[in-house]
């Protein structure tokens, strides 16, 4: 037998954040039945919603998934799963000399197709596929269009008294219906109306971007790529790496760092600055807890080499091409601006992509001024208020009381800093 995988690489092939979660949450040999391997398969059943339990089966050579549940997802939380429990080695998959049957016909199925014609796919059952995918969703939002309907009828101040259960379950429904990205806004609700002061009105406001959502999609036909690509990803629709063809080259400067970290999952995101293209635009990474980042940011540091965009509107996602890149130091925040020109540009991309979550921020000449709440004044008397939580220390004693530029994330009308510049380098917060 061949030596079996990390978790780490296991998590890599999760097409986001929120499969690698809900794999991690499957991971238990009490809900799998008939595991086992071979050196080239993996595969078990696992008891889900339905009567009869998913069979899930992975050929390692590719790696490939097969799973009975509706997921459209590539792969589907339960295949991660299986990966999970076999990559732990601890007796739960077992070493064995052939394969269930199910695994085995679809293995052999599998080896007759690419035998027959090897890379080429299939339009037709792509086309089918994303029909019924679509179809899926349909039927996801409609059902949450009546939930939110029914939210609005019985009143913000109802909304606050649900128990938990009220919103992990609309979540539920709509990972059901292949809407992950809107699940997980949804179930953070759940936290958020009991732990924010200002709880009513961010409801309030997250209650119509959902329905924008809800709208947008049954007029997706006529939206263009850059709405298009905004609205997959609020409902977490991701894109194949393939469907990733935006090329643009630069001297791209890492401008700032927000690490998250829970007890399964480290993610980072990464904001560039092009020096040409003064375009901005954030890579995602992830890895399981414990483990290092597959990509590595040093911050100020320069990237020059070719970025890959995902549709969308700005600032975008984007991944960095296979080629080797040349690293060389930045030059503190030469992009930054006043408050005012910053919260301009802030709202124009807001106005393109409503549902756009953190919004970067660099600012020059600003002044931190310690109060409930602390503040960051520039040079004209323009203030922004600094997210609940900021540490100020990190600042104070950084800028020694002088203005000084500030790249940060705009979210909820707070900013919460990232990295400040000194002497022309950036330094973390």
């Amino acid at each position: 037998m061949g030596s079996r995988w990390t978790v780490a690489q296991v998590l890599a092939l999760a097409p986001d954040a929120s499969s690698g979660k809900a794999a991690r949450g499957l991971a238990n040999p009490r809900t799998w039945s008939d595991l086992g391997s071979t050196a080239t398969l993996v595969w078990g059943k696992c008891q889900g919603s339905a009567r009869e339990p998913y069979q899930v089966t992975v050929d390692l050579t590719g790696p490939a998934f097969r799973c009975t549940c509706p997921s459209r997802k590539f792969p589907c939380k339960h295949g991660l799963a299986l990966l999970l429990l076999w990559a732990a080695h601890d007796g739960a998959v077992a070493d064995l000399e052939s394969a269930e049957p199910f695994a085995a016909d679809w293995a052999a199925q599998r080896a007759g197709r690419k035998a027959a014609a090897e890379g080429e796919p299939d339009p037709e059952a792509q086309a089918k596929r994303q029909a019924e995918r679509e179809a899926l969703m349909s039927a996801g939002l409609d059902d949450f269009e009546r939930w939110l309907h029914d939210l609005v009828r019985q009143g913000l101040a109802a909304a606050r008294g649900q128990p938990p259960s009220f919103w992990d379950t609309a979540a539920a429904r709509l990972v059901d219906a292949q809407l992950p990205g809107l699940a997980e806004r949804v179930r953070a609700m759940g936290g958020d109306v009991h732990a924010r002061p200002d709880w009513a009105e961010h409801l309030l406001g997250e209650l119509g971007r959902w329905y924008l959502a809800v709208r947008a999609w049954r007029r997706r036909a006529e939206l263009d790529e850059a709405a298009m690509g905004d609205l997959r990803a609020v409902l977490g629709w991701p894109r194949r790496r393939d469907e990733i063809g935006d090329r643009v080259a630069d001297r791209w400067q890492v401008v700032g760092l927000s690490r998250e970290e829970d007890d399964r999952l480290l993610s980072q995101r990464t904001w560039l600055h092009g020096e040409r293209t003064g375009e901005t635009v954030v890579l995602l990474d992830f890895a399981a807890a414990g483990q290092a980042l597959r990509v590595a940011h040093v911050l100020g540091s320069v990237v020059d080499g070719e970025l890959a965009r995902y549709p969308g509107s700005p600032p975008r996602r984007a991944l960095l091409t296979g080629e080797e890149h040349k690293i060389t130091q930045g030059d503190g925040l030469p992009h930054a601006t006043g408050v005012s020109a910053a919260l301009a540009q802030a709202a124009r991309w807001l106005a393109g992509n409503p549902w756009l979550r953190q919004v970067p921020l660099a600012l020059a000449g600003v002044t931190v001024v310690p109060g409930e709440p602390p503040l960051l004044v520039d040079a004209d008397g323009a203030a922004l208020t600094l997210a609940p939580g900021t540490d100020l220390w990190p600042l104070l004693a950084l800028s020694g009381g002088r203005p000084v530029s500030v790249f940060g994330e705009w979210l909820d009308e707070r900013l919460r800093p990232l990295s400040v510049a000194v002497d022309d380098r950036l330094v973390a917060l």
